[in-house]
């Protein structure tokens, strides 16, 4: 008997859950990287430098804006069959079967509803971290048990860990390029996952910001009818965040989980013509790659100039070093009229940059040089001769005691790190960290007598 039928039937017990069921499904809020960016965001001031969101500056392209406003006066109908002529387009392109696509308004749908789907109480919810924080918010819904593992010393998604991490996993969430670092995760490691991977479990693949990259999509790993699900969106290099078109990728009989939690309804008329001029756009996509990649370098080349480090990305964003906590120096460059951000918590003195046009690059160069000129001074000189182990706790020449907690699990290893350094007073941190987390003790080290930032090793 369905709970709808015992409902009808007088059940009290169905009646109660689905009473908890509709509640939460209004209190399910689907996180996006608007609503993320826009929890820090105040109102911009004319002339700002908004590089805080991985939104794309150029916007559409022509043939996309055409298409806009041609369809702009039939913005009174629903138009059903725009959906049928993107997904043959698109799939006449890939080398897919029509019902392997499912479109939504954006990407954030889909990876919403795959958690909603494929997690809870009993399976786990496996991502990277840093990683996109939205899936992890979709579980707190399911009930799923998140478990977040570093990335590799390559910034990398650690399928070893992963796989550790998640023997009751229903879902494992690989973000290639990453976001927020830009760092890709390998299509033989993907393999892996879904080699060595829980029976029953997904692998979701967000491929947002794939073509930015040269890394090599799971698309085929689709056509061979393995277990993932492979996020694409137009808001990223094909500049339409806000028209919003995305869709999810994968076996019919996968997709189908997903409809019980919306999609497959009626989408922005303005959105599916846009996108669909996009894809028929032959250029389009090596144009705006080979541009990102411009301005991501000249900034990498004013970085590496100016001493300043940060993790070398593939993506339209990056990880940068602030040597303090980020978010003081993102209040000081949002007091210059330049947003960045946000903060992840395993990495707190890092920040994410977006790459924007090379006027705003530009922009932000001055801001942060002004800005760093007035922070604390971070010293790369030893106290003292390295250990050949890790010490433990011990006192350095400015009696500034230093205690390695051990409390941090993925401090597990025995491999030891460069020098971390700290402020304002030249220290030693030293790490028996996972020879594979190159991060792992962002938050393991005490300073008494003074504070400091933290974050991944360089």
């Amino acid at each position: 008997m369905s709970k709808f039928e015992a409902l009808a039937n007088g059940s009290r017990r169905a009646f109660l859950q689905l009473s908890a069921a509709a509640t939460a499904a209004m209190a399910f809020r689907i996180a996006t990287e608007a609503s993320l960016a826009a929890e820090e965001r105040n109102v911009f001031h004319p002339g700002a430098v908004v590089i805080d969101a991985n939104e794309n500056p150029l916007g559409p392209c022509d043939a996309a804006r055409k298409a806009v406003v041609d369809m702009a006066p039939q913005g009174g109908r629903y138009s059903y069959w725009l959906k049928e002529e993107f997904v043959k387009t698109f799939t006449q392109m890939e080398g897919l079967k029509p019902d392997y696509v499912r479109v939504f308004p954006g990407s954030s749908e889909p990876l919403h509803f795959s958690v909603l789907a494929f997690t809870s109480p009993a399976k786990s919810y496996v991502t990277a971290d840093p990683g996109y924080e939205a899936g992890m918010r979709a579980a707190q819904f399911s009930g799923a048990r998140v478990a977040k593992t570093p990335l590799t010393k390559t910034y990398a998604h650690d399928v070893k860990a992963m796989l550790a991490a998640g023997p009751d996993a229903g879902l494992f969430y690989v973000c290639t390029p990453n976001n927020p670092t830009g760092t890709m995760t390998s299509h033989s490691d993907i393999e892996r996952l879904l080699a060595e991977k829980p029976k029953g479990s997904v692998v979701l693949v967000d491929e947002a910001y794939i073509h930015f990259s040269d890394g090599i999509s799971a698309l085929d790993l689709v056509k061979a009818d393995r277990d993932v699900i492979v996020l694409r969106t137009f808001s990223k290099i094909y500049g339409m965040a806000g028209l919003r078109c995305g869709m999810a990728i994968a076996r019919p009989d996968l997709l189908a989980k997903l409809e019980p939690y919306g999609g497959w309804g009626a989408m922005p008329i303005t959105g599916l013509a846009a996108a669909t001029a996009s894809l028929k756009h032959e250029h389009l996509v090596s144009e705006r790659k080979q541009l990102n990649a411009a301005i991501r370098q000249k900034t990498f080349d004013w970085l590496d100039r100016q001493g300043y480090s940060y993790v070398p990305s593939e993506s339209n964003c990056f990880m940068l070093d602030t040597k303090r906590p980020a978010k003081e120096v993102i209040d000081a460059m949002t007091a210059r009229n330049v947003y960045i951000g946000r903060i992840w918590p395993v990495w707190p003195s890092y920040t994410r940059i977006t790459v924007g046009t090379q006027g705003e690059m530009e922009a932000f160069q001055s801001a942060f040089q002004a800005v760093m000129k007035n922070a604390k001074t971070v010293s790369y000189a030893p106290a003292g001769p390295i250990p050949t182990a890790n010490p433990g706790p011990w006192f350095l020449p400015n009696r500034q005691r230093v205690a390695h907690k051990q409390a941090n699990t993925v401090c597990r290893g025995a491999a030891l790190r460069r020098p971390y350094l700290a402020t304002p007073f030249p220290m030693e941190r030293f790490c028996a960290a996972s020879e594979s987390t190159p991060q792992a003790c962002a938050s393991d080290v005490t300073v008494f007598g003074d504070s400091f930032a933290t974050g991944p090793w360089n």
